[in-house]
């Protein structure tokens, strides 16, 4: 990751949501929020963003209303790695991440997903539809894109996705096992997907499937504060503008744009106000097993808090 800068990208596509669209109009949203006056571009840790060559932005992605939109967003990831950048995607809804992930996934041996979302996006199909944002994760690991994913948040799982948990290994850290102290461990390249129904409606109410019981701004801002090094994408995503009159989700997709791309500079770096002390990590230990272990074992919500996720 040396070397590489955070680029913005917008990806205003929204044509594979269920129950209700939106979600193609909160890029410029997004960035409004992002440079509005009412704050500024400095991260907790202390990055200017507004420096020169800290954030980039790529613009948005001209997606075509048919077929070749996964190929459409798939090169223009390529395009902006091949650039220098690393994406910070604002969508659209969580059907992106399939083409990001599959611009990404082949450059990134041994990638770890964290996913953070109140579905597991786990449909082999949703409605007759395979690219559908309810099965984005399923096309990824069915086509190797990634080598571990963690999800945290989960809260909606059903008889299928947990048997499509069970299918490609997923590590599972539902709200039960996070209000346990469940905490994932990650390592090596990380791509982190926030589709922000994973935060309580509380928090984040402008999206299209509110699901109470969620994550708090501040707890997602703690995993991705808690990342062993920058990583090599991110997306944040569903939030759709129909649902948010006063702006509020907005303002917190823009704040995790603003921490993600500000980790780029300060990752393993000392943390401010506790001077000569390591970054915390995203530390529960997680037990060494083959990776021939069963899928069952590796997938865990009990709600014990001194166990590791496996």
């Amino acid at each position: 990751m040396a070397g590489q800068r955070p680029t913005l990208i917008g990806i205003p596509w929204d044509a594979h949501s269920s129950f209700l669209r939106g979600a193609a109009a909160a890029p410029p949203l997004v960035r409004q929020a992002l440079f509005s006056p009412a704050s500024n571009m400095w991260t907790e840790f202390g990055v200017d963003l507004a420096a020169p060559g800290k954030l980039g932005d790529a613009g948005d992605v001209s997606v075509p209303d048919s077929t070749d939109a996964v190929a459409a967003i798939e090169g223009a990831i390529r395009r902006l790695m091949d650039d220098g950048g690393a994406p910070i995607a604002i969508g659209g809804d969580h059907a992106v991440t399939y083409p990001i992930l599959r611009a990404i996934g082949r450059r990134h041996p041994g990638l770890t997903i964290l996913h953070i979302d109140a579905h597991p996006d786990l449909y082999d199909k949703f409605e007759g539809n395979r690219l559908s944002h309810a099965c984005p994760f399923a096309r990824i690991m069915e086509e190797g894109l990634a080598s571990r994913l963690v999800q945290v948040g989960i809260r909606t799982r059903n008889g299928h996705q947990r048997e499509q948990a069970e299918r490609f290994g997923v590590e599972t850290i539902d709200m039960r096992a996070w209000a346990a102290g469940i905490r994932p461990e990650v390592a090596g390249p990380v791509y982190v997907s926030i589709d922000l129904d994973g935060l309580d409606p509380a928090f984040a109410p402008g999206v299209s499937h509110r699901e109470p019981g969620g994550l708090s701004v501040r707890e997602v801002l703690g995993l991705v504060h808690a990342l062993p090094s920058p990583p090599v994408g991110a997306d944040i995503v569903e939030f759709n503008p129909s649902q948010d009159p006063l702006g509020l989700t907005a303002h917190v997709a823009a704040k995790l744009v603003k921490e993600l791309a500000g980790y780029f500079f300060h990752a393993g770096r000392p943390r401010p106000g506790v001077q000569g002390a390591p970054a915390a990590s995203i530390a529960v230990p997680r037990p060494r097993r083959s990776r021939s272990m069963s899928p069952r074992s590796r997938s865990s919500t009990a709600p014990k808090p001194s166990a590791a996720i496996s």
